[in-house]
């Protein structure tokens, strides 16, 4: 709700990666208005949001949407070489902003970003949904902050995905198009890593990408690890795009926090022993071994968003954090090295 004591509309600038589904549903469950929805290319997907949202006007120059008063906030989920221009836009027009990941695919992007932000007095927040959609990260994260095992020293964080190309736009091969898979999908790995140690700022100490699985595409990067350090603790990641048909789910993240009296183990999406659902949390420590479920942690992202575009707050992801995440993921890689069938 605005001040006003009228819901905060919003627009949608880019509907090409399905994450914008989640996007439009999270901020109308949190009282947001979807007020309207540009998109620059035609797909199922644009097609499908429109259907199911007859309602909302589809405009035909975004510059309609961007220069309307009304609109508060501005998502995007874009072709993701074109996520940084929009939300520069849309900052400039007056607009906060959320944006799917990857928000930025080169530095220089991000630079313009962060002008933009600077200059407008409004947010740039990128939507790292294996954080702010994960009860059991925040589950997490809450038992870090009463000491439930010690001072965090490492995260090691598995980021695999099911790729089926034939479902997939042909955009997501082209590099300079999706970006590379460290800058894609480890900046979840990144931003978890930030959040859970701590860190204000960190070093990518080495990553590399590699193509192993899918010869036939030279370009396209289907695996990819990295090593930050900050002073607070060390981090690992690795991401790919193998996962098999048979497990079930898109894929099996893992996240593991080393503490100095404990550990805990997060499985976000399977549990191979066969218990339904997500979010299982394996805490280890001093007291015993212990399963844990995250059902009743609530999942403040999308309120906070709200809050913030009112209230000016800074409260659903710091913006500094998004800028280091996304910095440090388009660092690492940027400076990767190249192994495989990359070429």
């Amino acid at each position: 709700m605005t001040t006003t004591g009228k819901p905060l509309k919003f627009a949608v600038l880019g509907l090409d990666h399905a994450h914008v589904l989640g996007l439009i549903r999270g901020l109308t469950e949190a009282g947001a208005e979807f007020a309207g929805l540009w998109s620059e290319t035609d797909t199922k997907l644009s097609a499908g949001v429109a259907e199911r949202a007859p309602e909302v006007p589809r405009v035909a120059d975004a510059r309609q949407l961007l220069e309307d008063p009304s609109i508060e906030l501005v998502v995007t989920a874009a072709v993701p070489a074109r996520r940084a221009e929009i939300s520069v836009e849309a900052l400039r027009h007056g607009k906060d902003v959320v944006a799917d990941k990857p928000g930025a695919l080169t530095l220089d992007q991000l630079a313009e970003v962060r002008a933009a932000v600077a200059e407008s007095g409004k947010f740039w927040s990128v939507a790292f949904s294996e954080r702010t959609g994960s009860r059991a990260t925040l589950h997490a994260r809450k038992l870090i902050e009463e000491g439930a095992i010690g001072r965090v020293v490492q995260t090691v964080g598995f980021g695999p995905h099911h790729l089926r190309p034939e479902t997939r736009p042909a955009w997501t091969f082209d590099p300079g198009l999706a970006g590379g898979i460290l800058a894609d999908i480890a900046s979840h790995q990144v931003d978890q890593f930030l959040y859970l140690t701590g860190s204000t700022s960190a070093q990518v100490v080495s990553s590399t990408v590699g193509n192993f699985a899918h010869p036939d595409r030279p370009g396209f990067e289907d695996f990819g690890e990295l090593v930050l350090r900050s002073e607070q603790a060390q981090g690992y990641a690795r991401v790919d795009w193998y996962t098999p048909n048979g497990l079930g789910v898109w894929g099996d993240v893992r996240l593991t926090i080393l503490g100095t009296e404990g550990y805990m183990e997060l499985r976000k999406n399977v549990d191979l022993l066969g218990r339904p659902g997500g979010d299982h949390l394996f805490l280890v420590n001093g007291e015993g071994t212990n399963y844990l479920r995250s059902d009743d942690v609530e999942l403040p992202y999308f309120p906070a968003i709200l809050a913030d575009v009112v209230e000016r707050g800074d409260t659903a992801i710091p913006q500094e954090l998004v800028f280091t995440a996304t910095e440090l993921a388009l660092t690492a890689q940027r400076d990767a090295n190249r192994v495989g069938n990359l070429r």
